[in-house]
């Protein structure tokens, strides 16, 4: 079957949960993780759980598969969707970067794939009331979790110092126009809505700029989610415990990305695990003895099929990558990088 009827075949299943869902490049990841079948795979970022029905269904001899999000809407919605199969789907309320200690939790060991499907998802973004989205006015919010604590979009966007305001916006959204929204947003302080923030920022960006055919305010409003959510610093420890409990050899990370920031820090890690010898180029022998724990599956990203981004648009920015297990880690830790 070609890739794009394989994918096509995938995306067509209706599923009564989430009839409207469609999970980024399927099919390419259940091809990916074919050589976990029969093993324990988490999805690491359960969302609707469109991935994990797919893995649950497809793969053969079958799998046992942990879901972990931190969204407890998307945790009852995957819970509809994934009851079909019973104690094979166990679905979890917690972060990314609480791997480790999930899997301690469960007693379990030697998992065979690990899955990333990162950034925010459909279903958070197409309700207004949690604040995501540039295109329908709600509160002030971006929390992946609405029940922890900690801080929302209203108090980064309300309470931040302008300078501090800037480095958000430059680092978090790439946004070469950092400055001036940073200064706009204080100078209309307060504001109360997602609505009222994107009019803030698209009055703040030079006219010329807004000719893109992006909406203005979708860097600013990427930047201000990842610092309310440590999105990228949480995503660097979960890659390093996946790392730590992939069963050796063979042992497989899919990621899928939607920015560049969160692909190079996918890039980096699997880089980082790739390395072997460390030694100076001086030495005539090498005497660090590091082995390469991880070897990349895909050694430049995967890019969804022109029809796939035909039928669902929000697929147009996804990378995926891929790595395998080739070595146990350390003891001392060197799995880490």
């Amino acid at each position: 079957m070609s890739r794009d009827r394989q994918a096509d075949s995938m995306r067509s299943r209706p599923s009564a949960s989430e009839p409207d869902h469609l999970p980024v490049m399927c099919a390419e990841v259940v091809q990916l993780m074919a050589p976990a079948s029969g093993g324990l795979i988490v999805d690491c970022t359960l969302g609707s759980g469109g991935h994990a029905e797919a893995l649950l269904n497809e793969l053969e001899p079958p799998i046992d598969l942990i879901g972990l999000d931190k969204d407890e809407a998307a945790i009852a919605r995957a819970k509809s969707r994934l009851s079909q199969f019973g104690s094979r789907a166990d679905l979890e309320h917690a972060d990314f970067d609480d791997l480790e200690a999930v899997l301690q939790q469960k007693s379990k060991q030697d998992v065979a794939g690990i899955l990333y499907d990162l950034g925010v998802s459909s279903p958070q973004l197409d309700r207004a009331e949690r604040g995501f989205s540039y295109q329908r006015s709600g509160p002030l919010d971006m929390r992946m979790d609405a029940s922890a604590p900690g801080i929302s979009a209203r108090e980064v966007v309300n309470e931040y110092e302008e300078a501090q305001l800037e480095k958000v916006i430059s680092r978090f959204g790439d946004e070469t126009s950092a400055r001036r929204i940073a200064k706009e947003i204080v100078a209309s302080r307060p504001i109360a809505t997602t609505g009222e923030l994107a009019e803030v920022v698209t009055r703040a960006i030079p006219a010329a700029k807004r000719r893109s055919g992006r909406h203005p305010a979708r860097k600013t409003f990427q930047a201000i989610r990842i610092e309310v959510n440590g999105e990228l610093d949480r995503l660097e420890s979960s890659l390093s415990q996946a790392a730590r409990v992939l069963k050796s050899p063979g042992g497989r990370i899919v990621a899928i990305s939607y920015h560049s920031l969160e692909d190079r820090v996918v890039k980096a890690f699997i880089a980082s695990m790739s390395k072997g010898c460390v030694c100076p180029p001086r030495l005539p022998a090498c005497a660090c003895g590091r082995e390469p724990l991880m070897r990349p599956v895909t050694r430049r990203p995967m890019r969804p099929s022109a029809r796939e981004i035909r039928s669902n648009r929000r697929a147009a920015s996804a990378r995926l990558r891929c790595a395998e297990r080739t070595a146990a880690p350390a003891r001392d830790g060197a799995s880490d990088g």
